[in-house]
């Protein structure tokens, strides 16, 4: 399979992620879209040139969400990452849209700011703090965002707060969150090398944009 990604991107980084955890080994294909030459060779596999961007065996899949339903789906030796069952499935899929819809881009906007010395206004750190209160509610009485299982809604999530942990963000304040937050960095391996480099080309692409 290909890979169309960048480590920087946060919407990259749980395909990437998922994948080492299941051990899927992938053509990683670094694609800049701020390069030209990256971007028309993109553009030949996704109309909509996005990254990550997944083609395997001809068949090509973007929208991180969707590249990591479709990997759970077709590689997992079992259902326990992306549920069959219709209820625990529903709270997957609740999680994700939950990160989409407020906690990924507000986690990202943040970072970005962060990265820039800019000042962060105060509707997006109020964004960000609920956002993490209801991920520690998420987390009261069960060790993954979902129930009991590790499933892709962890990682998406994880990178959210991956992004906040390069902020310095104080998560003290929630203890579940930290403990599942150190947990997840046990199903991933590799990871804190892939952090450390995704945070070095983010500062040096914010830096050349400014």
């Amino acid at each position: 399979m290909d890979l169309y990604y960048h480590i920087r991107s946060p919407p990259c980084q749980p395909v990437v992620f998922l994948a080492k955890h299941m051990g899927l080994e992938l053509n990683h294909k670094v694609t800049s879209i701020y390069d030209p030459q990256d971007l028309e060779a993109l553009k030949k596999v996704n109309p909509q040139h996005t990254i990550p961007t997944l083609v395997d065996n001809g068949h090509v899949v973007w929208e991180s969400y969707a590249i990591l339903i479709y990997l759970a789906e077709k590689y997992a030796l079992d259902d326990s990452l992306y549920p069959k069952d219709h209820a625990e499935r529903s709270v997957v899929h609740q999680r994700l849209f939950f990160d989409s819809g407020i906690f990924q881009k507000n986690s990202l906007k943040t970072v970005q700011l962060y990265l820039c010395n800019k000042p962060i206004p105060e509707e997006i750190l109020a964004t960000v703090k609920r956002a993490v209160e209801v991920l520690e509610m998420y987390l009261t009485d069960t060790p993954y965002v979902a129930g009991q299982k590790l499933t892709i809604a962890d990682f998406s999530l994880f990178v959210s707060v991956c992004s906040l942990d390069m902020t310095k963000y104080d998560l003290t304040p929630y203890p579940n969150v930290v403990r599942w937050f150190e947990k997840m960095g046990t199903h991933i391996p590799d990871l804190e090398a892939m952090r450390k480099q995704a945070e070095a080309d983010l500062k040096e692409l914010l830096a050349s944009m400014n």
